[in-house]
């Protein structure tokens, strides 16, 4: 799954949102790209369940349909 996250700028953003999404699922794959604002996840957690991780984190993001 991938995710536009508008408020994705720096490496701090990045490890913030990495932080999140491990501690649902220590076993999950992230790719981040700082200029794009992407978060790539491979995970066996649902979109809406790692959405909510990104909101609560304080990145809201949206799902990029491809």
């Amino acid at each position: 799954m991938q995710f536009l996250v508008e408020d994705l700028s720096c490496n701090h953003c990045a490890g913030v949102i990495t932080k999140a999404i491990l501690n649902v699922d220590p076993a999950a794959a992230i790719q981040i790209d700082i200029p794009s604002r992407t978060v790539q996840v491979q995970t066996a957690q649902s979109v809406p369940a790692i959405s909510a991780v990104l909101a609560d984190a304080g990145y809201p993001a949206v799902l990029q349909q491809g």
